[in-house]
């Protein structure tokens, strides 16, 4: 499962721990690590001591960075992230406990110093290529401001040229988040508040692009709803994402409804999709970007709904996708916290 310090570094097995909510894994090799078949529940002490002790591991005497259990030693760390969660990666020990003891200190400060360093790779190539998308858009904007006479091929030309900028844009913003996301550092600035503004707005948003398909876009009525504790614009990416996929497959003259309902501890938000039932491979599929972006030979909506699995994630819910003869529905779920159901604020504490 590991290589020797002498061979290629093993990459490090990831878990983000949310300020609230469940861990996320981050790929699958903290589970080959642990030799578990999943993460335990939010373990009840903080960070990585709980989350170990309830892997059945223990510390090392004598070592910050060294768990043990039976025939395996991992080497452990945390780094915080900007949202007051916490990124958690380990790796495998397979040297002498002698040397795993001398080199478990700076092991520990330079995988965290590598994640840190791709963290900041990725802010300055999303500044570099964005800057420079923004200012083709800046400059077609302001030729068609009114205020330049233009011939009708000139003025289509420039409508093209900020249509494309604008969808770049979103699809930089969609890969550097995606690419931040895998590595634990999606920013998410929860606070408490109401669905129904934010699927209202997800709805407006994507109004006419639904009309240029020429198919019905509706908000359903809610029932009563709790409040939640997410990231506004994060999870109205997230249901922007669903409704364009889903736009993609729909054929004039259907119709699709967004809704939300109150499951237990959980709130579910539905985009469904009236119409013809999509092949089984493209349920199975959808939230599988790469294997997608293969078949389909391109990679905007496959990455944008990938996405919105990895923000629904990085709030302790969870994605779907489900087909019967009436259509096709994508749905997420977002946990309802102690502190909402009891009308607390969030920080509440008992």
């Amino acid at each position: 499962m590991g290589e020797t310090p002498g061979s290629n570094e093993a990459a490090p097995g990831l878990a983000l721990l949310p300020r609230q909510g469940t861990p996320r894994l981050l790929g699958p090799l903290l589970l080959d690590y642990l030799g578990l078949e999943a993460l335990p529940p939010a373990p009840g002490a903080a960070g990585i001591d709980g989350l170990m002790a309830a892997a059945g591991f223990r510390r090392r005497d004598g070592e910050r960075n060294l768990w043990e259990r039976e025939d395996r030693t991992l080497l452990v760390g945390e780094e915080p992230l900007e949202d007051g969660g916490r990124l958690v990666w380990a790796l495998p020990v397979p040297w002498g406990a002698s040397q795993a003891s001398s080199s478990g200190t700076s092991a520990a400060s330079t995988t965290g110093e590598r994640v840190a360093d791709r963290v900041r790779y990725l802010s300055l190539a999303s500044h570099d290529l964005r800057g420079s998308l923004a200012n083709i858009r800046s400059y077609a904007a302001l030729l068609l401001n009114g205020r330049i006479p233009l011939e009708p091929k000139a003025q289509r030309g420039l409508e093209t040229i900020l249509r494309n900028a604008d969808r770049a844009l979103s699809f930089a913003q969609d890969f550097f988040d995606s690419s931040r996301a895998d590595l634990g550092a999606l920013a998410c600035e929860r606070e408490r508040q109401p669905l129904l503004p934010i699927l209202d707005a997800a709805v407006e948003r994507t109004r006419a692009a639904a009309s240029a398909a020429s198919v019905g876009l509706v908000l359903d009525e809610l029932p009563e709803l709790p409040d939640v504790q997410v990231d506004a614009g994060r999870i109205q990416h997230a249901v922007e994402a669903f409704v364009h996929h889903l736009l993609g497959r729909a054929q004039p003259g259907e119709s699709l409804h967004v809704r939300a309902a109150r499951l237990g501890h959980q709130v579910r938000v539905e985009v469904r999709r009236d119409g013809a039932a999509v092949p089984e491979e493209d349920i199975t599929a959808v939230f599988q970007c790469e294997e997608r972006a293969f078949r389909e030979r391109k990679l905007e909506d496959p990455l944008r709904v990938f996405l919105a699995r990895q923000e629904v994630e990085a709030h302790g819910g969870q994605v779907g996708a489900q087909a019967d003869v009436g259509g096709t529905t994508l749905f997420l779920t977002l946990p309802v916290t102690l502190s909402e159901e009891l009308g607390h604020p969030a920080g509440w504490q008992a």
